[in-house]
């Protein structure tokens, strides 16, 4: 596969359930396979009135591993980002919608017109679009979810479902091409855990988000017909469904033996849940593509599972499990008395074999790259808006020269990377700040900041062409704007956007500005300094430089990090392709003065972190295409 830039739009980690694992696994498999990947993901997915569940994982623990380069630009409330999202996604090769509940739908097409996608796409201009649709209807039906849906299919190039009952109701929506991939396996929960040896009746286990559809209310029916098998019921239970289930529980042959774990099972507690169990259950009424069965067989259980969706595949009846009729009590009857049989259950648990999950990922990249393989680009290249702004200040660069010229050698020893304790150091690098041209700065500790920050940026501007383009966030009483344009620069000043980084609110494509500096006075806080590298790694291009300061606190100091703080984040950071430039000082630089306050911010971190990550391919030279 060639390399392709590829921007996946869907939910990620804090949302929780099967979707948000997929989507995120998803983009590391096509990161780790070579391509280039933003996972676009949402701040506020939608209203609760749409989703009266808890929306976020309990605990703020992931269910799968974060993907590192994640910008989550998109709020359900705030139509103005899926515009601005989509704008900045006009370069990519390829963009992959997630595709979750209709309501959702123009979100996604507002975003899509923005990047140049809709009924003219057949002109070759914009990115390839597909929608990933793991249920091209939903389960439960509301008014206008068709209607909404043949909008959406038919402004596409392609959509991708999981099984051929889906590729009909999405060809019969009016998607121009459909392709039908195997769901492959994202199965949280981490490794099995021993299941201990249990000679009573088999223990059974329904899990999940507890919806009509799942047929939970199926299976204790035919529990009332077979003596001995128990049932846990794991998982959130949304109104009449979850209060029909409590009715049906308290039967007399069911005494003690359906047990309700409420709430949502969190990937760190998942392993050890099956490991109490012998029998996954998905008696479902209807189903498209799952990976529960795949979960169970993992884990060595037995799957006793309804013949819809994919279940029919993934358990063999009567070889690792038993598949019943879907919507008929008297078969899953028949299937508990067979599993209550002596030695029946052992039967079937010794043919269980895990699920292959690895080789599946490989063809589902293979069919999506085939889809994302980027068109002719007949049309005029456009002009970004930080090309515009390169090129303006090169010419004005090249017109004049800078009212003082500097040189790294002449800020002294200045480092990018380092820290302050000190005021009395700070006065004396304002004092050669002014002793250099550079204008005076009352604050010492914003003239620090700027100091060391202007020598990063000499220090890549060996040639002295001034002609980066800075996006300044540092606000008006930092003296750094001021200073780089004494040095020749025009850096593009930004106020900070309520509480989110001005650089996420650009209309930018990414990897289109050199120098994002966020220092003394506004700077980082512990809060937003992850958000602010996410954005960086966005908008950055290969060896461009984010330049923060950070406030210097013992553990407990509300918006500051200490020393094993501050190089965690420098750890993070290297996850999303950035490198620290220069030394993290020694802990003894970093310690707590002896005249300093307890409970506060004692110091400043100055981060210069460098860009690392491949330069993507030129759209108007056709490299790499």
């Amino acid at each position: 596969m060639s390399r392709l830039r590829i921007a996946i739009v869907g939910p990620t980690h804090p949302y929780k359930g099967g979707v948000a694992s997929h989507t995120t696994t998803l983009a590391h498999e096509l990161s780790d396979a070579g391509h280039d990947v933003t996972l676009v993901a949402w701040s506020h997915m939608y209203p609760t009135l749409l989703y009266p569940g808890e929306q976020e994982v309990p605990g703020g623990r992931p269910d799968v591993e974060p993907f590192p380069r994640t910008v989550r630009a998109l709020s359900w409330a705030r139509p103005d980002t899926w515009v601005r999202t989509g704008r900045r996604l006009r370069d990519f090769d390829a963009i992959v919608v997630v595709h979750v509940i209709p309501p959702i739908v123009p979100a996604h097409l507002t975003l899509l017109k923005a990047a140049g996608i809709g009924r003219t796409s057949s002109t070759g201009i914009g990115p390839r679009s597909i929608v990933i649709a793991h249920n091209v209807l939903p389960h439960e039906r509301h008014p206008g979810d068709t209607a909404l849906m043949h909008q959406f299919l038919t402004r596409v190039d392609s959509v991708i479902v999981h099984s051929e009952e889906q590729a009909a109701a999405a060809r019969e929506l009016g998607a121009p091409v459909v392709a039908v991939a195997d769901l492959p396996p994202h199965l949280p929960g981490g490794m099995p855990l021993p299941r201990a040896p249990h000679d009573g009746p088999p223990r059974m286990l329904a899990m999940g988000l507890v919806r009509d559809y799942k047929g939970v209310d199926l299976l204790i029916e035919a529990m009332k017909q077979v003596p001995g098998p128990t049932l846990t019921v794991a998982g959130e239970v949304w109104g009449e469904t979850g209060q029909r289930l409590q009715r049906l529980a308290e039967a007399p042959e069911l005494a003690g033996r359906v047990t309700f774990r409420p709430g949502y099972v969190p990937a760190d507690e998942l392993a050890g849940l099956l490991a109490e169990h012998e029998v996954l259950t998905l008696t479902y009424r209807s189903a498209t593509a799952s990976q529960n069965a795949l979960l169970g067989q993992q884990h060595g259980m037995v799957v006793l599972a309804s013949r819809v969706g994919t279940f029919g595949e993934q358990v063999h009846d009567g070889a690792d499990g038993l598949l019943v009729e879907p919507g008929d009590v008297g078969s899953i009857a028949d299937a508990l008395r067979r599993l209550a049989e002596p030695d029946e259950l052992r039967r079937l648990a010794d043919g269980v074999r895990p699920p292959d999950l690895s080789a599946p990922w490989g063809a589902y990249l293979e069919t999506l790259a085939s889809l994302a393989t980027p068109r002719e680009r007949n049309a005029p290249a456009r002009r970004s808006l930080p090309a515009i702004l390169s090129t303006a200040r090169a010419a004005v660069s090249a017109a004049r020269r800078p009212a003082v010229e500097l040189t790294p050698q002449e800020l002294g020893e200045t480092r990018p990377t380092d820290v302050l304790t000190d005021t009395d150091v700070a006065a004396d690098v304002r004092a050669g700040a002014v002793a250099l041209g550079l204008a005076r700065c009352r604050d010492e500790i914003a003239a620090w900041a700027a100091y060391g920050a202007l020598g990063a940026v000499l220090a890549v501007d060996p040639e002295r062409r001034r002609s980066a383009v800075i996006v300044d966030e540092s606000g008006p009483s930092s003296p750094f704007a001021g200073w780089a344009r004494t040095a020749g620069f025009i850096p593009l000043e930004l106020a900070m956007i309520g509480e989110r980084s001005s650089v996420s609110a650009l209309d930018l494509p990414p990897a289109s500005i050199d120098v994002i500096t966020r220092i003394h006075p506004e700077g980082c806080d512990a809060d937003d300094v992850d958000g602010a590298i996410a954005h960086a790694a966005w908008a950055l291009r290969p060896a461009g430089l984010l330049i923060l300061t950070l406030p210097l606190g013992e553990p407990g100091v509300a918006g500051a990090l200490d020393r094993t703080g501050v190089a965690e984040l420098v750890a993070r950071a290297g996850e999303q392709g950035f490198e620290l430039v220069g030394e993290l000082p020694d802990a003894d630089a970093m310690a707590r003065p002896g005249d300093a306050e307890p409970g506060e911010a004692y110091g400043l971190v100055r981060l210069t972190l460098a860009r690392t990550a491949a330069a993507p391919p030129d759209p108007a030279a056709g490299a790499g295409r």
